[in-house]
């Protein structure tokens, strides 16, 4: 049994190959898992954004929708946070709209439209401020009274939020007309 000398030198590179490929492959896959836990952190941040937007924009619509029924209180000067119903139309801005959730404005719960589910996943209730601007002076010939409406929405994490806000012109017995959008 006479093997060549460079037989056994062989024997050890293939060994030393083996367990260089090894790792290789092992970091490769660390990294795909490391990878698949940042994609799903991504979609989670995503789905928080959608729902802090879908509320805002829920709270100003239904907002846009109480100022059209008619229904809205003469405004007032706003101090305290109350229940949509029956809600509050304010003379002074916002104090401070960047600290949310707000000092002052409505708390919007979706039950006040009749939906039967309202979604539980966010962290609080959506807001809405609705600021009497007084009387448009448009030369259109538009007439009416012109509200500036705010509305903030909560994610599923205290750290999602959204605010939207429009100008809305009620018109007196035509109907209504938004004047901007978010």
């Amino acid at each position: 049994m006479n093997e060549p000398r460079h037989a056994h030198s062989q024997r050890g590179m293939v060994l030393i190959t083996s367990l260089l490929l090894l790792i290789v492959v092992t970091i490769l896959a660390l990294g795909m898992f490391r990878s698949f836990g940042l994609d799903e952190k991504i979609a989670g941040n995503v789905r928080d954004k959608a729902l802090a937007l879908h509320a805002a924009e829920s709270a100003e619509q239904y907002a846009e929708w109480w100022l059209q029924s008619g229904t809205a209180p003469s405004a007032t000067n706003c101090t305290a946070v109350v229940a949509s119903n029956p809600g509050q139309v304010c003379t002074n801005a916002l104090s401070n709209p960047t600290v949310l959730p707000w000092a002052a404005g409505v708390t919007y719960t979706p039950n006040a439209l009749g939906l039967s589910n309202p979604s539980t996943q966010a962290q609080q209730a959506p807001m809405f401020y609705i600021r009497d601007l007084g009387t448009p002076s448009f030369s259109t010939g538009l007439t009416g009274e012109l509200y500036q409406i705010d509305a903030v929405g909560f994610g599923g994490s205290a750290n999602t939020t959204a605010v939207v806000e429009s100008t809305y012109l009620v018109q007196s017995g035509s109907g209504t007309q938004s004047a901007g959008g978010p």
